[in-house]
């Protein structure tokens, strides 16, 4: 839904914070303070003949929540005024918003070129699914520019990756890759998921599509699935993703939408938390005899510290580790934490670790999972809201158990 609808009532001038609470409000004949809750499928027509005039569009309305819902609106509204985009579509999650943002305009002969560290669904859609349909498919060191500009020296129509990149944490020069791409003719698309808007804006270094899980720090507290695609392009969010999303059906649904929408007007507040809570984490463990390597933006030690303080705010809510003794050790701390969960998800109120070797990744081989940095003792912890001081002495009787 663009925000530059006629009955988009949130003025331009109003900065990410009245946005987050304010933007894109569509208030019932109820007046009602909270956003309203429209849990219906269809809707009603006074006449045949009305009901022909929003089918062949020259009476725009809602006809049916597949196409359009009136709370998903408020929410595609509320994230592209925060993500400053001019357009966003809602989806059932992010990973239906990771393969429509390629698939509604990608087809036989089209090339893609990845970063190689991305996410596990992320590298079977465009390593496996993809080349079903006679898409070729390139992977680079998304951190050396020199394969960048040899993977794009031949035409290319779409360029995907992440920064930081999932579970490593790798950052991406967003402008320079922006402009390699678009001298070979590719759309960029960003996953900014583990940055999230507050932390990082893919749109404003050249990138021309921005896709989410919204799942994660969006919603924030582990309790609905949902993804969302941001542009600036109207004909791509229009012509080609609107009418892809249209026909194959990966809605977001509307109670879903309507906690993401709820969970953006604190965003900022709980990243700011996720933040503080995460570098303090991450010099307790930079400090720790039971860890090998600590990969975290925010640290100086991080091989692209200047770069990711550059692109981001901060330098984000997961810290990713390697436990000295391998596979092992990994596990026994994984299973000695008391208050941090085991868990696959992110970007939750609660802390959660993960082994990404055996979870998020585990389809991938050995030899790809090396490739990218995923040893056997690596852990990826996303740090929660919790009182850091309760996460840090958690993490230590775990490692030293």
């Amino acid at each position: 839904m663009s925000t530059d609808d006629t009955n988009d009532n949130t003025p331009s001038s109003w900065r990410n914070a009245t946005r987050a609470v304010r933007g894109g409000t569509e208030r019932s004949q109820f007046s009602e303070t909270s956003e309203a809750l429209f849990l219906n499928s269809g809707y009603t027509y006074g006449s045949a003949e009305e009901a022909e005039a929003a089918f062949d569009g020259s009476k725009p309305r809602y006809v049916y929540s597949r196409y359009a819902n009136p709370t998903v609106t408020m929410f595609e509204k509320r994230l592209a005024m925060i993500e400053g985009a001019d357009f966003a579509r809602g989806t059932a999650a992010g990973m239906a918003a990771v393969f429509c943002s390629m698939a509604c305009f990608l087809g036989v002969g089209s090339r893609v070129v990845a970063s190689r560290a991305i996410f596990g669904s992320c590298y079977y859609i465009i390593n496996d699914i993809l080349p079903k349909y006679g898409i070729e498919a390139v992977f680079v060191d998304g951190r050396d520019l020199d394969q960048w500009k040899q993977a794009l020296a031949t035409k290319t129509d779409a360029v995907f990756l992440e920064s930081p990149s999932n579970p490593t944490l790798e950052i991406i020069d967003l402008k320079a890759v922006c402009d390699l791409a678009h001298e070979s003719g590719a759309k960029v698309i960003v996953d900014n998921v583990f940055a999230s808007p507050s932390l990082q804006n893919p749109l404003s270094y050249g990138a021309d599509v921005v896709v989410y899980s919204t799942t994660k720090h969006i919603d924030g507290q582990g309790r609905c699935l949902g993804g969302a695609v941001l542009s600036n392009d109207k004909e791509y969010m229009e012509e080609q993703l609107g009418a892809y999303l249209k026909h194959t059906g990966p809605a977001l649904s509307p109670f879903n939408a309507w906690v993401m929408l709820k969970g953006l007007e604190t965003l900022s507040l709980r990243m700011d938390k996720h933040c503080e809570n995460a570098i303090k984490v991450a010099e307790f463990l930079e400090s720790h005899d039971r860890v090998a390597r600590i990969l975290y933006p925010g640290l100086p030690s991080h091989p692209q510290h200047e770069l990711a303080m550059q692109q981001m705010s901060a330098g984000g809510s997961v810290v990713t580790f390697d436990v000295k003794g391998g596979k092992a050790e990994a596990f026994s701390m994984l299973n000695n934490l008391k208050i941090i969960d085991i868990s696959n998800n992110l970007g939750d109120a609660k802390s959660l670790a993960t082994h990404p070797a055996t979870t998020t990744h585990q389809r991938m081989s050995p030899d790809e999972r090396a490739l990218v940095g995923i040893g056997d003792d690596m852990v990826r912890l996303s740090v929660g809201l919790e009182d850091v001081d309760d996460l840090i002495e958690d993490l230590d009787q775990a490692l030293n158990a």
